[in-house]
């Protein structure tokens, strides 16, 4: 395939603006299409290819999303690094909406998602205590910190299966249990990227909070609403690492496989 790329980025529409000489490329998978066209492009010396997880219209709920299709896709351009930005809710008192969370955990609540490559004949066992890359999430709180953000290094993102958002009795569970975000687009496309050997950080914006006194029901539109004022910073952040990301490994993600 002409078209290859170093790092993979999984967003939102808003996202296309931080890429320069923009092309967008059709990638067929053996297990079907993604959730769209692929957007490549220049930051610095390196190929960036974008995917928007949701599709460009925002039309996936997070349960439909063809995960497999999209690593795979980004895999079969080149693509050894992934960084995937999500909106996220808060369920720790010190994380506030607007707040940046590199996370290092992550634990699934999720239902009927395919969320291996591995089906059978071939069988693996892929090692997941560490899910995220140790080497480009300390690039993101290293740059986070520079830039003045209000980011926190590390929190466990529970991942649940929407597109409801969750009960207040789930979300006092979640918070008893020590859990500090919650998402729903995490799993499994951390463990998938792990599959195929690609290093993945995850960035949360955080766009409400169920750990703050009388916290109000969560909305789409406010979810939105935070998100999209916070998205300069956001592009910010996500610019900076991508040129910062050295092009020689210093982790192991790509042996956890093995």
């Amino acid at each position: 395939m002409k078209h290859t790329a170093q790092i993979g980025v999984f967003g939102g529409s808003g996202f296309y603006s931080f890429l320069e000489d923009v092309e967008e490329v059709t990638v067929e998978t053996p297990y079907g299409a993604p959730s769209d066209k692929v957007t490549i492009g220049t930051i610095g010396e390196k190929r960036v290819a974008f995917l928007p997880r949701h599709g460009r219209n925002h039309d996936l709920p997070p349960h439909m999303i063809n995960y497999r299709a999209n690593v795979y896709a980004m895999k079969s351009l080149g693509v050894e690094r992934i960084i995937g930005p999500t909106a996220a809710g808060s369920l720790n008192k010190n994380i506030k909406p607007g707040h940046f969370v590199i996370t290092d955990q992550l634990v699934d609540f999720t239902s009927g998602r395919k969320d291996t490559f591995f089906d059978g004949p071939i069988t693996r066992h892929l090692a997941f205590s560490d899910p995220y890359c140790p080497e480009t999430r300390e690039l993101g709180v290293t740059i986070g910190k520079k830039l003045d953000l209000p980011i926190h290094d590390g929190g466990t993102m529970v991942v649940v299966q929407g597109p409801r958002f969750s009960t207040r009795a789930e979300l006092e569970y979640f918070m008893n249990l020590g859990w500090d975000t919650i998402g729903m687009t995490q799993y499994p496309e951390v463990p998938l990227a792990r599959e195929l050997g690609l290093c993945y950080t995850n960035i949360s914006l955080i766009t409400d909070s169920a750990a703050e006194e009388n916290a109000e029901e969560v909305t789409h539109e406010e979810v939105l609403k935070v998100f999209n004022s916070n998205m300069e910073h956001l592009k910010k952040l996500l610019y900076e690492v991508i040129l910062a990301i050295p092009q020689e490994k210093t982790c192991n993600c790509h042996k956890a496989i093995e």
